[in-house]
């Protein structure tokens, strides 16, 4: 029987041009500076720290200029613990413990940050016009280096301004993004869902399933404001860890970054429009909506929507943007898969949002995911906010720096100052335990709340 299934290269699609000075140039001229972001170590974060964190994430982003793309990447393997005792000297006690946890299957984390410059006609782009659905790619030359100049400075200040505080950024190199002939790079574990030396596999994009080789994926978004929770904040209250006198601080989006057990990565989008042009197009909007009104309540309060959303731009000063956000999943077990799709949905519903299982955009999502090819993404798949409520969907937190082992969290006895290591995986947490952590590493909550609608 003849294969009727429509095939063709990677390398015939693949919408990335080169790797130069560090940065990734895609075929329609869009240039990416590539980050590894180090975050602060879960549950040690206070609400006052997420506070912090979401500001200096605001006042970096202002910095950029229009038609630039914001996409954070957290990726969330599940990989075995590997004790690192070869080449050091070790206490019994200490060689001990490494060993205790060897070969022990936890969620491991890394998280990438790409900055690209485009134009506004791609800013506007639908999935139509994908690069995965064109039949040729012409490149264009970047004439504008003034432009090209004045984003490269902007860059260095928004790397300088995270620095400054608890994140912390480090530029990729050309060996990071493309590997070397003993390492995979950042573009080649994309198209593998692993870092790990692995040969590329088949890839298949239909609407109806996404699959790496045998890893079948699923895919949930939030790309309408219909699916978003009425209030956001920086930070939640986590109630497993919390007493009655201290709470315990975890991130907004948590549920579907550390929280959510299973191989995944958590995509998220912010795109800097013209904010003048936006709100100008908003009060034409308003115009036809209150013109319409009397002939359909939907209009009025469509108006209504409309209008709030402008008092808050003008009032407040807030820049109009787009934004995005989707979880991939995946899983070799068809059986499974549809426990990570219950789980992924589970989690968004955490935060309040409706779970939306995406598969009409599946693949031009999947696309425009590839690191550097965030100008690929559909416009429509995206919706209008305030950079400061949209930053709340960032993940702020990761499972362990500098610890011994991803197993546990770094306490000191509230009397002594002593440090301890609990492994939070075989001990009951008892009330006593949990009061004096949070009496040295957790403040009082708060947190500022703002309306998205």
């Amino acid at each position: 029987m003849r294969n009727l299934s429509r095939t063709t290269t990677l390398e015939s699609r693949f919408p990335i041009l080169s790797v130069e000075n560090n940065c990734i140039i895609s075929k329609e001229g869009d240039i990416t500076a590539c980050f590894r972001i180090e975050l602060p170590e879960i549950f040690t974060i206070t609400s006052d720290a997420y506070e912090a964190i979401h500001s200096s994430w605001a006042k970096a982003i202002r910095t950029l200029p229009d038609f630039t793309i914001i996409h954070k990447q957290d990726w969330y393997l599940k990989e075995n613990y590997q004790p690192d005792i070869e080449g050091k000297e070790h206490s019994f006690l200490s060689r001990s413990f490494q060993m205790h946890f060897n070969e022990r299957p936890f969620l491991n984390h890394y998280c990438y940050l790409f900055l690209t410059r485009t134009t506004k006609d791609r800013m506007r782009m639908q999935s139509n016009f994908s690069t995965l659905c064109k039949g040729n790619l012409i490149p264009k030359e970047i004439k504008d280096r003034d432009g090209m100049r004045r984003f490269f400075e902007t860059v260095a200040q928004f790397e300088r301004i995270m620095n400054d505080g608890s994140v912390k950024m480090q530029r990729l190199s050309e060996d990071d993004i493309i590997g070397t002939d003993n390492t995979k790079g950042l573009l080649e574990q994309y198209f593998t869902l692993s870092r790990e030396n692995n040969v590329l596999q088949d890839l298949g994009l239909g609407a109806e399933e996404i699959r790496i080789g045998n890893k079948k994926m699923v895919l949930h978004t939030l790309s309408d404001t219909e699916d978003l929770p009425n209030a956001v904040s920086e930070s939640l209250r986590y109630d497993s860890l919390s007493t009655d006198r201290s709470d315990c601080m975890i991130s907004f989006a948590s549920p579907v970054g550390l929280m959510l057990n299973c191989d995944h990565i958590y995509n998220q989008y912010l795109f800097i429009d013209n904010s003048s042009d936006n709100l100008r197009r908003f009060e034409k909007s308003a115009r036809n909506m209150h013109s319409l009104a009397r002939f359909s309540r939907a209009n009025q309060i469509n108006r209504e929507w409309i209008e709030r959303y402008l008092n808050e731009a003008h009032s407040l000063g807030s820049p109009s943007i787009r934004a995005h956000f989707n979880v991939f999943a995946w899983s070799e077990d068809r059986e499974e898969l549809r426990a990570v799709k219950n789980e992924v949905g589970s989690a968004l519903a955490l935060m309040d949002c409706k779970p939306r299982h995406n598969t009409t955009d599946a693949a031009t999502l999947f696309w425009s995911a590839i690191p550097g090819n965030a100008g690929d993404f559909p416009s429509e798949e995206s919706f209008y906010t305030f950079i400061e409520p949209a930053l709340c969907f960032f993940t702020a937190e990761t499972n362990y720096q500098d610890s011994l082992s991803p197993f546990g969290i770094k306490l000191a006895d509230r009397l002594t100052g002593k440090p301890v290591h609990v492994d939070i995986s075989d001990l009951p947490m008892k009330k006593g335990i949990i009061t004096n952590r949070n009496r040295f590493i957790c403040g009082p909550s708060g947190g500022w709340r703002a309306i998205l609608n």
